[in-house]
């Protein structure tokens, strides 16, 4: 399970993207990114975040440690802005941190190379959730001590928001012809050779089994959180074996 800490200090608010994260202080004294349920988008985009991350995690893509961060709502009765209070107050209980990256910069594919391997591999893994939010436009890429690391998956699995076409969105080819790491002629197939074998029923019980049942409870048509995650394994075990052949807009 995902490590438990407890929010003990709202740093600031930080104002990139349409969920408004803020980074926090913790119990064990670290400083994570802090993603809100009470966001625009709710718990659904914490779930990407958790499946996205800890599967990236497994198939060896640097991502930052996330960590459940629970929150005590009064913990913004002294900010200024009335937006963040309003985000605190309706966000109290368990939220998903993300370990901040001290010092890291934001990617620029005019100023970072990337060799086609390592582009192949993060290419694929986009394709795999549907990553529509890694363009060279908003990258969500990050540099960190020379490495590069992926971040913010909020935007991935589409067919989460409407599980009766859940196959069908699923089964859609990847444009590929946006994402920031085209230009370096990822190489999709040796990606796909090294990464899909390692997409199995158990892994992705395994990644499934982070995610917390307070972000799983209630979904129509689901009696239970393990029915839940198996909806999230499915489409993601079967596009593994497949999407390779359906990665539109590298060559």
């Amino acid at each position: 399970m995902l490590k438990e800490v407890i929010a003990t200090r709202f740093i600031t608010p930080l104002r990139e993207g349409g969920s408004l994260p803020g980074l926090v202080e913790a119990d064990d004294l670290a400083a994570y990114v802090l993603k809100f349920t009470g966001a625009g988008q709710g718990r659904k985009t914490l779930v990407a975040e958790v499946v996205c991350g800890e599967l990236a995690r497994r198939l060896g893509l640097r991502v930052p440690r996330l960590v459940t961060v629970e929150l005590d709502s009064v913990l913004g009765l002294g900010e200024p802005d009335q937006q963040v209070q309003d985000l605190l107050r309706s966000s109290g209980g368990t939220n998903l941190g993300m370990d901040f990256l001290s010092g890291a910069l934001g990617f620029d594919p005019l100023a970072f190379p990337v060799d086609p391997a390592e582009a192949g591999r993060i290419v694929w893994f986009d394709a795999l959730v549907n990553n529509v939010d890694r363009s060279w436009r908003n990258p969500n890429l990050l540099m960190h001590r020379g490495d590069l690391w992926l971040i913010d998956h909020g935007a991935t699995m589409i067919w989460h928001h409407n599980w009766p076409s859940a196959e069908a969105s699923a089964a859609r080819p990847y444009d590929a012809s946006d994402h920031a790491l085209a230009r370096f002629r990822p190489d999709i197939a040796a990606a796909a050779a090294e990464l899909a074998p390692l997409i199995t029923a158990g892994l992705l019980d395994e990644v499934t089994a982070e995610i917390p049942d307070a972000w799983l409870t209630d979904e129509p048509g689901f009696d239970t959180p393990d029915a839940l995650r198996r909806a999230y394994a499915a489409p993601l075990l079967t596009r593994a074996a497949v999407i390779h052949e359906r990665i539109k807009g590298t060559e």
